[in-house]
């Protein structure tokens, strides 16, 4: 095989991959403009389904609740994981190692069985099934891409700015919030928008935890389409991705790891 052709291969094989990946994603949202309940061709370009979606009261609502758990989370996590990841870059301790290696597995234990072991702790625990328990499983699934964001973020920073600081007689605080946290703040910000993007995507274990009736937009779109599928599905469904892909491109814009700012 000619050495020439290789390159066209690498890009086609590419373009083969990002196809499969994106089409089903470009007809769906196609489809929610085509005014066809049943997707009917040729294609009539139409607003109605979004104009439904805007009037379902129970999908406005669904969207609220996660929303509203997504920016608890995003707060929660980003916090408790700015917090851990300075303390694991500032400080040698026993454990240290094991405890950064134990950061993946949540990232690579399938959600259905993280969400069943999380079902059955609270209930061991007396939390249950609600709110409080979908925020406790979302902040516990997004802090390990917290940590691991701002941890990179970190790799990159001078330890001995803090040693100038403190030699011209900054406190621990002053140190902290002045040099520190400018330096790591694209970091924290990739990590809260991770976060964000997380929990406003979970449905497992929303799935689990959730109290009938109290449903997060996934659970809800995973309950309409079992029930019947409608192109209202389509509408709400671009609209998430089109936020998720837009939370990624802000996340990517600002992890800039390598220390520029």
């Amino acid at each position: 095989m000619s050495r020439s052709l290789l390159p066209l291969i690498g890009k086609l094989w590419l373009f083969a991959i990002l196809f499969f990946l994106y089409a089903p994603i470009l007809v769906m949202a196609a489809m929610s403009f085509n005014a066809s309940p049943f997707y009917q061709l040729p294609f009539e370009l139409s607003t109605r389904w979004y104009q439904q979606m805007a009037g379902n009261g129970q999908i406005l609502s669904a969207a609220l609740r996660s929303v509203g758990i997504a920016m608890v989370t995003t707060l929660v996590a980003t916090a408790l994981g700015t917090a851990a990841s300075i303390g694991l870059f500032r400080y040698d301790f026993a454990g240290k190692k094991v405890l950064m290696v134990l950061l993946f597995p949540p990232i690579a234990i399938p959600w259905l069985i993280t969400g069943t072991a999380m079902l059955i702790f609270f209930f061991a625990i007396g939390i249950g099934r609600g709110t409080p328990a979908v925020i406790i499983g979302h902040v516990a699934l997004a802090l390990p891409y917290v940590i691991v964001t701002v941890t990179a973020r970190l790799s990159s920073f001078d330890i001995t700015l803090e040693e100038a600081a403190r030699s011209m007689g900054a406190n621990s605080w002053t140190v902290l919030r002045r040099v520190t946290l400018p330096w790591i703040a694209p970091g924290v910000v990739a990590g809260g928008l991770f976060a964000f993007a997380v929990s406003f995507d979970q449905f497992v274990v929303s799935y689990f935890l959730s109290e009938p009736g109290d449903s997060t937009l996934p659970v809800l779109i995973y309950t309409a389409i079992r029930k019947g599928f409608t192109p209202e599905i389509n509408a709400i469904s671009t609209i998430i991705i089109a936020v998720s892909m837009l939370i990624m491109f802000l996340a990517t814009r600002y992890s800039r790891f390598a220390g520029d700012r």
